[in-house]
């Protein structure tokens, strides 16, 4: 494998076993798996969901649904706020395939319902502990009218309730996975209820990777939509979203020196290509990554003595090693370094080396 500059590598087999995992999981729960598609960005990886019966997905933003429908995709949900400055990009879209809007405000709405040229579907976003945007669950006061106004025009097609429990990411416990799920799902059958006298089928939709990973019960709502779980990284790891062996990508590095009085080894390979994602350790140091070694079908779990990567700036990393591990590595050597957050990851590295040498796409490396 001919490797020079930072290279995100990709496992296909540990990807597709990742995808598979989750729509079997789907099944059992009959729900409908809208799996997010911001982790990975690519059309071929989009594929992989494809042949194994996924017809609708989650997007982050227009630019990123645009980019999908131009691959075929016809059911697309895209799951931020919405974006009023895009209303020509909305209409453009909503002509072409079958457009799922997020909205957490009336003024939203009332712009929406003026400038709307096809209809759209709607969903009400909902914060159910997560604190980050959507209306709060027992606001009766603004929750009312945008039902109505939603119920009275021509131009939406109100689909349901959505929900993203961003607060898992902060847990280690599944007790504490489950509570948070399960008090989402309470909220938004209330919410249900409440407005079931105006839409009949209302459907609820969830989303996050935690809970959709490490729950096996995710009855009570209609949809999920998790999206890291196609890579995972060691934020889920550390969660217990997944093991070591279930994360489908690292990025390999080149070592460019070597510093034997503080055993530590700097990478080519810094903050804009893994970013400045971190994990705060019990001894509270920091960690941006965990060594890993390349082996003929892919890679190894981190070894029992850990290089770590401590710190970061922009195009150079510090991995810290044990004095058997330095011994291993000189100048010019490749160390393969499992992200803290894939998502981000592959974001900045805009494109996928698969092990057995195929480029894959990423939507920030298009021009489009």
């Amino acid at each position: 494998m001919k490797i020079t500059t930072p290279t995100l590598l990709l496992d296909k087999a540990k990807c597709q076993r990742n995808i598979s995992r989750m729509v079997e999981k789907a099944a059992r729960n009959r729900v409908r798996l809208r799996p997010h598609f911001k982790t990975h960005q690519s059309a071929q990886v989009g594929e992989w969901f494809r042949e194994q019966g996924v017809d609708a997905i989650t997007v982050s933003s227009l630019r990123m649904a645009l980019y999908f429908a131009s691959h075929g995709w016809k059911d697309i949900l895209v799951a931020i706020p919405v974006n009023l400055l895009e209303i020509d990009t909305i209409n453009q879209l909503a002509g072409k395939v079958k457009l799922h809007l997020v909205v957490v405000n009336m003024e939203a709405l009332e712009v929406l319902e003026r400038q709307l040229v096809h209809p759209v579907y709607m969903w009400v976003k909902i914060d159910t502990g997560y604190r980050r945007t959507g209306m709060l669950p027992h606001n009766h006061v603004g929750l009312d009218p945008m039902m109505q106004l939603l119920f009275e025009s021509g131009k939406f097609l109100f689909e349901g309730f959505l929900a993203h429990d961003g607060h898992t990411y902060q847990q280690t416990e599944k007790e504490a996975v489950r509570a948070i799920h399960n008090t989402s799902v309470y909220l938004l059958h209330l919410l249900r209820n409440r407005y079931s006298s105006l839409f009949p089928d209302i459907l609820l939709s969830i989303g996050d990777t935690p809970s959709c990973s490490m729950l096996e019960n995710l009855a009570g709502v209609d949809e999920i939509r998790p999206g890291n779980f196609v890579f995972y990284d060691l934020t889920q790891e550390r969660i217990g979203s997944c093991s070591f062996d279930e994360i489908a990508v690292c990025l390999a590095c080149p070592v460019i020196a070597r510093h034997p009085e503080h055993n530590e080894l700097i990478l080519y390979g810094g903050s804009v290509h893994f970013s400045k994602d971190f994990l705060k350790l019990e001894d509270s140091s920091l960690l941006f990554g965990r060594v890993v070694e390349l082996t003929a079908d892919g890679w190894t779990s981190p070894p029992a003595d850990d290089m770590q990567v401590v710190s970061l700036s922009q195009e150079h990393g510090v991995v810290r090693a044990s004095d058997q591990q330095f011994e291993k590595y000189k100048v010019g050597d490749l160390l393969c370094v499992l992200p803290i957050h894939s998502c981000l990851t592959a974001d900045l590295m805009k494109r996928y080396r698969t092990l057995e040498g195929e480029w894959l796409e990423h939507l920030s490396g298009v021009p489009f």
